[in-house]
């Protein structure tokens, strides 16, 4: 059965700040004015966060807009964002996110068989002069690029 996915959103400035260590994909409890948000693309990653509270996962900061033909029935755009895991999985990142310099952040949110789901990662902050050889390096591999063509 193939699986039907349509990306919405992705945190491109993750991949910039952190170096990703482990993914894993989570389900997101929602009101169904955010979903319809959602589907029309109205959603924020980029200064999210996702921290694990009394044995359960929440992702904070992600800005849903409220659905425009939503009135009454729309909700915080900020609040925070219960998340769908496996205990096991939840216990995993939780030691991996203690140590120190780890996070816990999402990368991109998608519509997986109809389904609103989230791709969180387990990621380790990046210094200055990280960030700078990976952009020396892909200067280098697009001046190569450039020479063969």
């Amino acid at each position: 059965m193939a699986e039907n996915t349509k990306n919405i959103a992705s945190n491109r400035k993750a991949y910039h700040e952190y170096f990703i260590e482990e993914k894993y994909e989570a389900g997101i409890v929602l009101v169904g004015t955010e979903v319809k948000s959602i589907r029309q693309g109205k959603v924020n990653l980029k200064d999210s966060f996702v921290n694990i509270k009394d044995g359960e996962a929440y992702v904070y900061n992600m800005h849903i807009s409220p659905y425009e033909k939503g009135n009454i029935y729309n909700v915080d755009p900020l609040r925070p964002r219960k998340l769908l895991l496996n205990k096991r999985e939840i216990r995993k990142m939780l030691g991996l996110a203690t140590l120190k310099g780890y996070s816990l952040i999402p990368l991109s949110l998608y519509l997986k068989n109809g389904r609103v789901k989230m791709e969180l990662a387990v990621a380790k902050g990046k210094k200055n002069y990280d960030k700078r050889q990976d952009i020396a390096k892909k200067d280098a591999e697009r001046r190569i690029q450039r020479q063969d063509d």
